[in-house]
């Protein structure tokens, strides 16, 4: 979570969606509603991940089939994802 934390990417995407979220007049100074608002986001995500990772465990144990259909899915997926990055340096290379 810390690394995470420490993202600029994630830090900026914090910072451009969830003032729009806040009451400037409210009771609350409008970082403590960032901060809040950022709190619950990492709660909620960590909730759906946790919920995601054990039902494909149980799944994936209980069904070898299913796990080497996912491991034969996720490396076909990566393969043409490469090459697909590949092919777009090689066309950047040619174009002036």
């Amino acid at each position: 979570m810390a690394i995470s934390g420490l993202n600029p990417k994630a830090l900026l995407l914090f910072l451009a969606l969830l003032p729009q979220f806040t009451d400037p007049s409210g009771s609350w100074p409008a970082a403590v509603q960032i901060a809040a608002l950022g709190g619950l986001h990492m709660l909620s995500c960590a909730v759906v991940y946790t919920g995601v990772g054990s039902g494909s465990r149980a799944i994936l144990r209980t069904r070898p089939s299913a796990a080497r259909a996912a491991s034969r899915f996720s490396g076909i997926a990566m393969t043409l994802i490469s090459l697909g990055l590949v092919a777009e340096q090689l066309l950047r290379l040619r174009l002036p």
